[in-house]
């Protein structure tokens, strides 16, 4: 009978052209080579190796018997990554950081498509900013972070990051088509400190220095705020798609948007459950109205 290990070990043979190259790539020690060459010759009757001065070289039987062994060996990988895979869809946990508004738009209907094929999957959820987000991540307590960004540029933090959608921008008032510079001397509602540099950044762009009259990053507050005719603000397309209050009017920002990205972190290949779940959320986003 055959063994895998010493047809892997042929097959590597004949790819590096050398029982160094092959020990170095299997980790295995040269003598340990020779002798899964001798029991595989003495299991075939076949001389399958034979001295080529310095080197050696493949018999005509050791060339075909090589190259049967690629193709069983790369059957055999093959079959035990899909059953990998199928193990870790059995047994698997994600854990998902995102921010709010994709916590509430994006990540349900993704959700519930991985619990329909995948029930054995354990989801984690948590809401937090882009930065927590991205700090779990690299912490090892997420496996997954969904963030945003209001400019172009990826990061080179180590982080891998996958384009997922643009995320329009809008202000909100009581009237319908407004612009920015519209509002140069109305009241503003912005969120924290260090939640309000991007609405700054639009005004300043419009050509004015916004009158910041109320603070808070609720957006149930800054509707209500702005549906009580209080002040406007800027809010984004995902944040009105889980919350609308009665009596706002969004006008779309066209000059404005921020971009949706998938953070992983490490080196790819993701586990199965994560990709899953990530095949589930590129779904979910594709049926976004």
């Amino acid at each position: 009978m055959l063994d895998i290990v010493r047809l892997r070990v042929l097959a590597a043979v004949a790819a590096h052209g050398s029982v160094t190259e092959a020990a170095r790539t299997l980790h295995y020690s040269q003598p340990s080579i020779s002798h899964h060459l001798a029991r595989l010759e003495a299991a075939t009757g076949a001389k399958l190796i034979q001295r080529a001065g310095r080197g050696i070289r493949l018999t005509p039987e050791g060339e075909l018997l090589a190259r049967r062994a690629a193709e069983i060996v790369a059957r055999v990988d093959a079959a035990g990554a899909e059953l990998a895979a199928q193990i870790g869809l059995q047994t698997g946990r994600v854990r998902v950081a995102a921010f709010s508004s994709a916590l509430s738009v994006l990540v349900p209907p993704a959700a519930v498509a991985l619990a329909r094929s995948y029930p054995n999957i354990e989801l984690q959820l948590a809401d937090a900013h882009p930065t927590v987000a991205l700090r779990r991540l690299r912490d090892g307590s997420a496996d997954l972070a969904i963030v945003h960004r209001y400019d172009d540029a990826v990061p080179q933090d180590g982080v891998r990051y996958a384009y997922l959608l643009d995320d329009p921008m809008y202000l909100l008032s009581r009237q319908p088509d407004q612009a920015l510079a519209d509002h140069r001397d109305t009241a503003w509602i912005a969120g924290c400190e260090n939640c309000r540099g991007e609405l700054l950044q639009f005004c300043e762009a419009a050509g004015f220095s916004p009158r910041i009259a109320y603070s808070s990053d609720d957006i149930v507050v800054e509707q209500a705020l702005v549906a009580a005719g209080l002040g406007v603000t800027t809010m984004p397309g995902l944040a009105l798609r889980s919350h609308h209050t009665d009596g706002v009017v969004a006008s779309e920002l066209t000059e404005f948007r921020r971009r949706i990205y998938l953070a992983t972190f490490g080196e790819p290949p993701d586990p199965p459950a994560t990709t899953a779940f990530i095949t589930a959320l590129r779904t979910a986003i594709d049926t976004l109205g």
